[in-house]
């Protein structure tokens, strides 16, 4: 790099640069955070700040970019949602006392997985690392299937999860879990094959990163857990049977420990196991497609914030750790009536009790974020402000614990019994903190006075030092009687007393003589000399006392780490329940009924985020009544624009709110428990995976017929649309009989299609009924009514739809002349004949009802879903051929 990188500081900076390759270097010089070569250029692009040079005279000028350091926090900030990671490296001596170049050392590395500080982490969102470990084995005639280990860990909670993944559809499941839980760092190992890697196609939004396959090491791993939390055997934590879980949980803590060497992570919680089976099973394009936590087409909102969501409409919690936990509910609804019951009578009784739900949410409103609170206390990042936002927290125990006692429902005793105000600890900061002390420990004026002897001596110091200096040089005038005396001070010799060399005869014998000048001399006393110890510095030592007895106070509230982490988990609880039941109050939601049957009614029920929008005419709500034995699979048709996307998705989010233990939209619903919900809606493509719109469709449909059960709630929504119409209707039809049939599937499932041919199945086929949306014509107009009714619709109403989005009346005009031709043709059989040469239509297609018949005589059910989508392939180019 020529002369310049010779220099003592470029030195400097190249062998710490070394360490942390993988990082922007933050270098501390001065009143700056410089970066240099590479990191400069890269973070000059994504910091939008001025790219210059240093050394320029040198003939090889070195790239350099930097920061003022005291608005570091936000260029951080920015780079960490870049995906980067940021080395900070300070100076860690004072620059007026270093002999030649300042000391500098890396004091933190912030990666994106790994934050623990409040201005990095969204509040309201958990900040998660993930690891991942995989088991390659061969599955019988040349196919390979992987098992998968998952653990999560969110620092700045300490909450850590294991999981494992077995079977033909391990890859999905995976897939599916790390859609809920979006980590921020995603960590497997480096030597996977391309078969081990499947899994991380089309991965998005986490930061990759490769790490030595030793880190996966399953017998290390089980040693590494067992030493960080001190236990013989891994039984305690009901992990010991795991093996690719284990790997990926030691992964997690390992790389924790390499990023951040200092901290402790004695908070870190044991793992728990999360089953496949703890909760209903939500898929990533489900969770997407129902607009659970972001909206489409706006994914950049935070989703708490948005109104679009179902998240942003039941979130009404008054406390990060609340709000977290609603979100963790929300994805994970639950699939044990009896649990769920709990949760709907603890809302029902909120609800309720108006007094007591408006007096407990004020109270936890004061109420920080406990849990990162606690966590950054264990860690020793705690600052003054965190401690007092501890002790605000804390003094709110006791309000809250008096409202609970007037109620009784189980979930709220369960919270109500052993509780914890923890007293001790709020006294404890009360009399240790001031009321206004700073965020740094390093400016003083923390403690208060009475709490330790030594600081208020030296701030008494500190305060009145001046005017002990000034009573003593009055008192040695009187004594010595030399009206000239002053008591003086400087850097070399400290204080002094100085006499004129006229007043010498003057001198006391106790006068130790320092210096001699040319007009005067220069004494020290004892007395001097102890006030002088006990004022020079004190500001100092106070500080440093200071800083030290914080640490203290922070080390004791750091062993209480699991008893805060309880009273957070209480209040979350508490927080989540009594924002559904005001969410219920203000919404109109009735407590639905969730039990073992296998039936689906819900009595004017409505889009819990629709009903939220200004809509002229309002929300038009509507019934459902699905049930496995007589009517499993409705056939919805009707024209667009009329609602049926949106009816389609209310019916899932209904089920879905009943399950977390919510109130419904709705008159009445009774929910026979759902193990999934599976949705396919909508037109997407994937081409950089090289996939189609049509091939999207057709492989989420895959998914569906594979992965559900009876106890499945299927939403299908214009299956067969991206292909022509008859291998389209072919396909459509195909999936519907395979649904319904109980041998096959026969899950609850409602299907919109334009293919109004399927509305023959409901005589073909047991379970199946029409239903339709009702539109009003008149006067050559038509009126969506936004209302399901029996029965099965002949008109798309397309046209109308596209007048009412502004397409030339000629277009117009001409696409009904051309619907009326189709339609004539249609119904005798003959060639459209086609009066304008600029369209043609291929008219030796034959009517498709014989085609129908055709399909409906099919012996589908002797083959697999594949097989049968082959051969209604072959029918189709039959047909074509004739």
């Amino acid at each position: 790099m020529g002369d310049a990188d010779g220099t003592p500081l470029m030195r400097q900076y190249r062998d710490i640069k070394q360490a942390y390759r993988d990082a922007i270097l933050f270098f501390r010089v001065g009143d700056f955070y410089e970066m240099f070569q590479e990191d400069a250029v890269e973070a000059s692009k994504l910091l939008s700040i001025a790219l210059t040079s240093r050394d320029k005279s040198s003939g090889t000028p070195i790239p350099l970019c930097g920061v003022p350091y005291h608005a570091a926090t936000n260029y951080i900030a920015k780079l960490l949602r870049a995906g980067r990671t940021v080395a900070l490296c300070e100076q860690v001596e004072d620059p007026k006392l270093a002999k030649g170049l300042v000391r500098r050392e890396v004091v933190r590395l912030y990666t994106p997985g790994t934050l623990i500080d409040s201005e990095f982490l969204p509040s309201t969102e958990s900040n998660v690392l993930a690891a991942v470990s995989v088991r390659l084995r061969s599955a019988g005639t040349g196919r390979k299937d992987c098992s998968y280990g998952l653990a999560t860990l969110e620092v700045s909670t300490g909450d850590y999860w294991l999981s494992e993944f077995h079977g033909p559809q391990a890859e999905a499941a995976l897939r599916d879990e790390l859609a809920r839980l979006e980590p921020r760092e995603l960590l497997f190992p480096e030597n996977l094959s391309p078969d081990e890697l499947q899994w991380t196609a089309d991965l998005t939004g986490p930061r990759c990163c490769t790490q030595p396959a030793t880190w996966f090491d399953q017998e290390q791993g089980r040693i590494a857990l067992q030493e960080q939390f001190h236990v013989h055997s891994l039984e305690a934590f009901g992990c010991h049977i795991l093996t690719l879980g284990i790997q990926a949980g030691a992964a997690v803590l390992r790389y924790v420990r390499e990023t951040q060497p200092s901290a402790p992570l004695d908070h870190i919680r044991p793992p728990r196991v999360r089953q496949d089976d703890d909760a209903m099973h939500l898929d990533s394009v489900t969770i997407r497609n129902l607009e659970l936590v972001k909206p489409a087409g706006r994914a950049e909102e935070s989703s708490n914030q948005s109104p679009y969501t179902l998240l942003g409409i039941l979130d009404r919690t008054v406390t990060a750790m609340g709000s977290r936990l609603l979100r963790e509910w929300l994805l994970r609804p639950l699939v044990n009536s009896a649990a769920i019951e709990v949760r709907l009578t603890a809302v029902d009784e909120l609800k309720r009790q108006i007094d007591i739900r408006v007096r407990l949410r004020t109270a936890l409103r004061i109420v920080q974020d406990i849990s990162r609170l606690c966590s950054r206390m264990s860690l020793g990042v705690a600052n003054p402000r965190d401690v007092l936002a501890l002790k605000i927290s804390v003094s709110s125990l006791p309000a809250i614990q008096a409202e609970l006692s007037a109620l009784d429902s189980p979930l709220i005793a369960d919270l109500r019994s052993s509780w914890d105000n923890a007293q001790d600890l709020y006294e404890l900061i009360e009399g240790a903190i001031e009321q206004e002390a700073p965020v740094s420990i390093r400016d003083g004026s923390i403690l208060k006075s009475g709490f330790h002897p030594e600081v208020d001596e030296l701030r008494k110091a500190s305060r009145e030092g001046k005017g002990w200096i000034a009573g003593l040089e009055a008192k040695e005038r009187e004594r010595t009687g030399v009206e000239s005396l002053k008591i003086r001070y400087n850097q070399v010799f400290g204080y002094y007393i100085e006499l004129t060399k006229a007043n010498l005869g003057k001198v006391p014998p106790d006068y130790i003589r320092k210096q001699t000048l040319v007009n005067a001399e220069r004494f020290m006393t004892t007395e001097l000399k102890e006030l002088e110890e006990r004022v020079t510095g004190a500001d100092t030592k106070l500080t440093a006392l200071e800083q030290a007895l914080f640490e203290q106070l922070r080390t004791r509230l750091a062993t209480e780490t699991a008893r805060l982490q309880e009273i957070s988990r209480r209040l979350a609880i508490l927080d989540v329940v009594a924002a559904l039941a005001e969410t219920a109050a203000l919404n109109r939601y009735v407590r639905p009924t969730v039990d073992e049957g296998d039936g689906l009614h819900i009595l004017q029920g409505r889009h819990p985020v629709v009903e939220r929008l200004d809509l002229s005419g309002g929300f038009i709500p509507n019934d459902t009544h699905l049930d496995l034995a007589t009517s499993r699979l409705h056939i919805l048709t009707g024209p667009n624009m009329a609602g049926k996307s949106t009816y389609l998705r209310q019916v899932a989010l209904i089920t879905l709110m009943a399950q977390m233990g919510s109130f419904v939209p709705a008159t009445e619903a009774r929910i026979g428990l759902t193990d999934r919900i599976f949705t396919r809606v909508g037109a997407s493509d994937n081409l950089a995976g090289g996939q189609s719109t049509f091939m999207v469709e057709m492989t989420e449909s895959a998914h569906i017929l594979n992965c559900a059960t009876p106890r499945s709630l299927i939403l299908l929504d214009e299956i067969g649309r991206g292909t022509s119409t008859y291998d389209g209707l072919s396909i459509a039809w195909a999936i519907a009989e395979y649904i319904q049939d109980p041998q096959r599937l026969g899950a609850r499932t409602l299907f919109a299609t334009h293919y109004h041919e399927m509305t023959q199945l409901e005589s073909l086929r047991e379970g199946i009924t029409n239903y339709c949306v009702a539109v009003q014509e008149r006067d050559g107009r038509v009126l969506f009514l936004r209302k399901i009714i029996r029965g099965g619709a002949d008109r798309s109403y397309g046209i109308h739809v596209a007048q009412l989005a502004g397409l030339p009346d000629q277009v117009i005009h001409r696409a009904k002349a051309v619907l009326a031709q189709l339609e004539s043709s249609s119904s005798s059989g003959r060639p459209v004949q086609d009066n304008q040469q600029s369209l043609h239509f291929d008219a030796t297609l034959p009517p498709p009802h014989p085609m129908l018949e055709e399909v409906r005589q099919m012996d589908l059910f002797s083959m697999t879903p594949l097989d049968a989508l082959n051969r209604l392939a072959e029918l189709q180019q039959r047909l074509l051929k004739e």
